[in-house]
């Protein structure tokens, strides 16, 4: 018969009580905080200074609506999940998420969503796509700057929104009708480089759905084509402002600069 290792069977017991303590610590601990009654709320908003399309104004006064039912109460009392849902239906939220803590503090932080594209179609309607690749309107107080397409673009905001660009491209009746996904392709791309994000304010779309690319600087157009190798092309761009156009002091003198062709740059002059 084997030995029975009284120490190890000690050492086990003991630490199955130390569990069971921890266990019910916790417990204690998570139901006197249940029960704490809220007397402050504070408000962070995450992603402020490039955009203001919520501000901690806006969520006191949806707070300031439901005092009521949330300073003095107690926590349980409280549905937590009912109002982070309502503040993530907001359209400028990303994500809003509330917490508290033993003292009574209850935490409401709002991230806000950053548009990185605005779209104005065919029939001036102007909507957003954001850095999540979700439509949003354009019904908020401050736009910031962030790249405009338009031209030749038929593109409803109400047959589009309950689609992210994401799931257009997955989506095949839509996939091979909509603009979305290679304006939010380029936008993202531009935005990704210093350089670019800097130079480049605006695509417009042709009749045959090529993209031109509008800088700030100087008034030519730069004729991307189609999607198709286009980090390829935007190196070429770059490559040619750095040691072309900076080199000869040439920004006005081209009217056309086309990247269309392969290991090519071929500009037009005025």
């Amino acid at each position: 018969m084997k030995k029975i290792n009284y120490k190890k069977v000690l050492s086990f017991v003991l630490w199955i009580f130390a569990l069971s303590g921890l266990i019910m610590s916790w417990s204690f601990a998570a139901k006197k905080q249940r029960s704490t009654t809220v007397n402050h709320i504070s408000i962070e908003i995450l992603n402020p200074s490039e955009h203001e399309f919520i501000t901690e104004s806006d969520v006191k006064k949806f707070f300031a609506d439901r005092n009521d039912l949330i300073l003095g109460n107690e926590i349980k009392n409280i549905d937590i999940t009912n109002l982070e849902k309502v503040l993530n239906s907001n359209p400028a939220v990303e994500n809003a998420e509330i917490s508290y803590d033993i003292n009574g503090d209850f935490k409401i932080t709002v991230k806000q969503r950053r548009p990185l594209v605005r779209i104005i179609n065919e029939n001036g309607e102007s909507y957003y796509i954001d850095s999540l690749s979700k439509l949003m309107p354009l019904n908020f107080k401050s736009t910031g700057r962030v790249i405009v397409a338009s031209g030749f673009i038929n593109e409803p905001y109400a047959k589009r929104y309950n689609y992210s660009v994401n799931q257009m491209i997955e989506n095949k009746n839509l996939k091979d009708v909509t603009l979305l996904d290679d304006i939010y392709e380029i936008s993202k791309d531009i935005y990704s480089d210093t350089l670019l994000s800097n130079l480049i304010h605006q695509i417009y779309v042709t009749p045959e759905k090529d993209f031109i690319l509008i800088p700030v600087v100087g008034d030519q157009s730069i004729v991307l084509g189609t999607n198709e190798d286009l980090k390829l092309k935007l190196n070429k761009l770059k490559l040619f402002y750095k040691e072309g156009l900076n080199k000869t002091n040439s920004w006005n003198k081209y009217s056309t600069i086309n990247l269309k062709f392969k290991n090519l740059v071929v500009c037009t002059k005025k």
